[in-house]
């Protein structure tokens, strides 16, 4: 395997991040769903590059400091002069559960697969390891973005390279086109060897009653490894023979469940790739996740962050 085969290429947007503390001030960070993942499989030593867009203005270049700082490479990283990164904030209440709010119409992370410099982040994804996206990450390409990717996926994959996904449904991204979704949803999974879906998530777009029916949904399309995150309940992991619940090991009560499910894809796809089995990657994805949602924001320091 060569030095390029061994990188991870995670793929979507980051954006700068505000989250409320106990004292009603916000904490200024940054944070998106596929780099909060990034960022944890660089803390677990793996070789991983981001690929968004970002302008050139002080806020991005905090983030690209961060992700050099965090080890994520950032050669994929597009730079588009007089552009503004997405802004979001967090409000928490008590029980650590999430509202978000996003400023991000005009990011330049949505045209990432419309620029010039789209052919170089093509031949980098094509001698990837693994490419990771998210539900998220689709949600921000317009179509001829989103034809380009897909057919990039298709193209990687036939190249050896291994494709993993997390639905991470969120209708306001997606206009409340519940229809559009599940069309690009049902493309995208046609090219996904790791599903990472949510149950929640799962449910609120098709309608899953429970795990199993999502599992069975994602091996329609030929997907022979799926694990159903499911919040404090256990995981729903399939992969070789069979399926088989896997608990969360040691439930704590969430000061912010913020990124609680990019840690786990993190802490499981760190393990997979070490050559662990689904159900120990799942309860490695667990102890992460568990870390990660008693700190405020996507990012926790470092210390803490530790994959078991």
């Amino acid at each position: 395997m060569t030095e390029q085969r061994k990188r991870i290429v995670s793929v979507g947007e980051v954006m700068i991040e505000m989250t409320r503390g106990s004292d009603g001030r916000f904490a200024l960070g940054c944070g998106g769903d596929t780099f909060n993942t990034a960022v944890y499989l660089a803390r677990a030593g793996l070789d991983v590059a981001y690929a968004t867009a970002l302008g050139d203005d002080l806020y991005s270049d905090a983030i690209l400091a961060l992700a050099g700082a965090e080890g994520v490479a950032c050669d994929l990283v597009v730079r588009m002069p007089g552009r503004l990164p997405g802004l979001y904030l967090i409000e928490t209440d008590a029980a650590g559960e999430r509202t978000f709010y996003y400023w991000r119409d005009h990011a330049p992370a949505r045209e990432l697969f419309e620029l010039g410099e789209w052919s170089r982040l093509a031949a980098s994804i094509m001698s990837a390891r693994l490419v990771y996206f998210s539900g998220i990450t689709l949600s921000i390409y317009s179509n001829q973005g989103l034809g380009r990717f897909l057919a990039l996926l298709e193209m990687a994959r036939q190249n050896g390279v291994k494709v993993a996904f997390d639905g991470n449904y969120r209708p306001r991204a997606w206009k409340g086109d519940i229809q559009r979704t599940r069309t690009v949803f049902m493309e995208a999974l046609k090219r996904v060897d790791i599903a990472l879906p949510t149950f929640d998530d799962e449910a609120l777009l098709w309608g899953d009653p429970r795990p199993e029916t999502t599992v069975e949904r994602l091996q329609s399309f030929g997907i022979a490894e799926v694990a159903v995150k499911n919040g404090h309940n256990p995981a729903l992991v399939t992969g070789g023979e069979g399926s088989e619940f896997v608990a969360v090991p040691d439930v704590v009560k969430p000061l912010d469940t913020t990124a609680a499910g990019d840690s786990f894809n993190a802490g499981y796809l760190a393990a997979r790739l070490g050559g662990e089995t689904p159900v120990d990657a799942a309860l490695a994805g667990h102890r992460l996740a568990a870390e990660v949602i008693q700190h405020r924001g996507a990012i926790t320091p470092r210390k803490n962050a530790a994959v078991h």
